[in-house]
């Protein structure tokens, strides 16, 4: 199994047909939690971001097709049209947001408390008078199916585009990931793992 290191998008090439990824599923799966969990930051008590990168984005694609029986070229695409926004680009980041709630009783309340959150996340480089904000921008085809006025979606899609002078700063700084919503306002440092993660997807390994 080929595993994808760098930025550039999926195509009709990189997706397995079903029998083709059986055979490499299992290995693809393991490799994709050990990504993932370096590239998980939670933030506060019920939001978690989770960093794409073009192997979650083909591990996405894949499970997919495998779940829907996907065996069309057309099908295959439309996938691929719908996710290949979110493998970032040199010089941006891309994440999903999971507001993750376990009962009817806490989604009833914090999904219409959150309306919005998903353009309240910052990236926040270094300290002092030196640090740089740098906000989120929601996907705008994903948030068109995902946003109501009265109550938010538990899953979001956002990035970050950084200049080369953020880039650098990034890379030589501590990072934290913070979400300031009115109604819910926390922030975590990077840690070693994610920050080098976010590195190499800012410098298109």
């Amino acid at each position: 199994m080929t595993m994808a290191t760098n930025t550039t998008k999926l195509t009709l090439d990189d997706i397995a047909d079903l029998r083709a990824y059986e055979r490499e599923r299992e290995e693809f799966r393991a490799h994709i939690i050990a990504l993932k969990k370096r590239r998980r930051v939670h933030v506060g008590p019920i939001v978690t971001l989770v960093f794409e990168n073009r192997d979650t984005i083909r591990f996405q694609i894949q499970e997919m097709a495998r779940v829907e029986k996907l065996i069309s070229d057309e099908a295959i695409e439309g996938e691929l049209r719908a996710y290949n926004p979110l493998i970032p680009e040199p010089g941006s980041l891309s994440a999903t947001l999971f507001i993750e709630l376990t009962s009817e009783p806490a989604l009833r309340e914090w999904l219409p408390r959150l309306v919005g959150i998903e353009t309240t996340i910052e990236l926040r480089v270094g300290s002092g008078d030196d640090e740089i904000v740098v906000r989120c921008t929601p996907d705008p085809d994903h948030e068109k199916q995902l946003t109501r006025a009265e109550i938010t979606a538990a899953v979001h899609y956002v990035r970050w585009d950084l200049t080369p002078q953020q880039i650098e700063a990034f890379v030589s700084s501590p990072v934290r990931l913070a979400v300031h919503h009115s109604d819910y306002d926390h922030e975590t440092g990077l840690d070693a793992d994610a920050h080098t993660e976010l590195v190499a997807d800012l410098r298109s390994r």
